[in-house]
């Protein structure tokens, strides 16, 4: 069977739905058709979406040599560029990922842990007793923020407030649906001028182009100048790179197994992929995070006792660990994970994923959102209880807002992390409550799905106490 279940429509309504209204796009089809079925959104391509356990750990576990799964990601090419692990294939995607995982791990976290809570304290400094604040928009800063300082490298100053502006334009124009929805039609992709939607995001990425090399290029004159200061008698009293802990000048130093550095044009796609693939999606989570605080407040108590049995000024690295604050975040990847599906492959053999046999050149996908919402997985799915994080285990194929398989987030820890941190710092000094008329709906927002506006919330800073009973758990409307 060369499609299983063909959804029927036309390419060009699937594609519509696909963008504009895909989590109800995805619920009728999964009623209709199944844990597999086959989206055209192309006009004679389709791709194949699987949401059963089985399939999904088939799809992992194939082997990178017998898939093509960085060319299905083209139309991300003009965000990141083409030396993106998301593009990668074959050798040089493995060579990528070897130089971009050892940041994430080991020590290095104990300091970006630090520098998460005080970017989060700080943005927090002017609320007063009480402010009503745009959420989305909260979230959204102090990720940046934590990019731009624990990724890039940046210290205060000229460059990094010119990236920060212009970082956060560009983020907020791929926000929008009808300027995300271009990276779905590259034929509208047309640069008529800075005025024109795709001129003004060229235009920006342009400036940030020059600001990114220019601070590639200051990194490595400081690595050639701290080695020659590594020559001199005392070389303790010279800084360099080695003392710093930013990603940035870890790919600077980084060499692969022939010995060979990444280039400028290499670093500064990985740079760009970084921060989009790991500002938006964290803010949207963290939003969301805040959105079922307001929904359960004894939720929050609770979140709350648990940081406090940790003593008064309980260490990053001791927050993370919290099981309850961890259950809390993992319920809120699998309500509304950012990413609907992971990345598609392409099949370049024959191959058995399930129950279907594809031939070479199918595409297949892992259907995320769809297979967070199995009952048989998840009892009564649309109902936020992050108890059922407690109460067992799911494997890497029930449970996929990171991926998996080769194909995986790399900054799947670094994500984790910086949401249970931002989350803890803020419920420990405040109380969260909706200030919007209307609960948020999911709507697009680039390639992410986040709520529909900007998340009004009341913070009223609070003097910490006992912790309320758990509520029972209640119908996501």
């Amino acid at each position: 069977m060369l499609f299983p279940n063909p959804v029927p429509s036309p390419a060009g309504w699937q594609l519509f739905r696909w963008l504009f209204d895909p989590l109800t796009f995805l619920d009728q089809c999964t009623d209709r058709w199944g844990s597999t079925f086959s989206l055209g959104l192309v006009t004679g391509l389709r791709m194949t979406l699987v949401a059963d356990p089985e399939a999904i750990a088939d799809v992992f576990s194939l082997d990178p040599n017998h898939i093509e799964s960085g060319s299905m990601n083209y139309l991300l090419e003009p965000l990141v560029g083409l030396n993106s692990l998301l593009l990668l294939d074959g050798n040089p995607h493995r060579r990528h990922r070897k130089l971009l995982l050892p940041p994430f791990h080991g020590e290095r976290m104990t300091t970006y842990g630090r520098l998460i809570c005080d970017l989060t304290r700080q943005q927090a400094a002017d609320w007063g007793s009480q402010q009503v604040i745009a959420g989305r928009k909260v979230t959204q800063v102090i990720t940046l923020k934590t990019i731009l300082k624990a990724v890039f490298g940046l210290v205060d100053g000229d460059r990094y407030g010119q990236i920060q502006v212009l970082a956060a334009k560009i983020l907020d124009l791929l926000g929008s649906p009808f300027t995300s929805s271009l990276l779905f039609l590259p034929s509208l992709q047309r640069d008529w001028g800075p005025w024109s939607p795709w001129g003004y995001f060229l235009k920006l990425r342009n400036q940030l182009d020059v600001l990114l090399y220019g601070e590639i290029a200051d990194r490595r004159a400081e690595q050639v100048q701290a080695q020659q200061d590594a020559a001199q008698p005392n070389p303790a009293t010279n800084r360099g790179p080695s003392d710093r802990t930013d990603i940035l000048s870890l790919l600077l130093a980084a060499r692969d197994e022939a010995g060979q550095p990444m280039s400028d044009e290499e670093i500064r796609d990985e740079l760009m992929t970084l921060l989009l693939a790991g500002h938006e999606t964290t803010a949207t989570s963290l939003a969301w995070a805040l959105w079922w605080v307001t929904q359960f407040p004894a939720m929050g108590d609770r979140i709350r006792a648990e940081i406090a049995e940790l003593g008064p000024d309980p260490e990053p690295m001791a927050i993370a660990k919290l099981p309850y604050l961890n259950a809390f975040c993992q319920e809120t990847l699998r309500l509304y994970p950012v990413a609907l599906i992971g990345s598609p492959r392409r099949l370049l053999k024959p191959t058995t994923i399930g129950r279907y046999d594809y031939p070479a050149g199918a595409i297949v996908s892992p259907n995320i959102y769809s297979a967070h919402r199995r009952p048989d997985l998840y009892p009564n799915p649309t109902q936020f209880q992050p108890e059922r994080f407690l109460e067992r285990s799911f494997s890497n194929s029930e449970f996929l807002t990171f991926g998996g398989g080769s194909r995986s987030c790399i900054g799947m820890a670094f994500a984790q992390f910086e949401m249970k941190l931002v989350l803890a710092t803020l419920l420990m000094d405040w109380s969260v409550a909706y200030a919007g008329v209307l609960p948020p709906r999911p709507a697009r927002r680039g390639v992410t799905v986040g709520p529909d506006g900007p998340l009004r919330l009341r913070m009223t800073r609070r003097d910490r106490v006992a912790p309320a009973p758990v509520p029972k758990p209640q119908t996501v409307v």
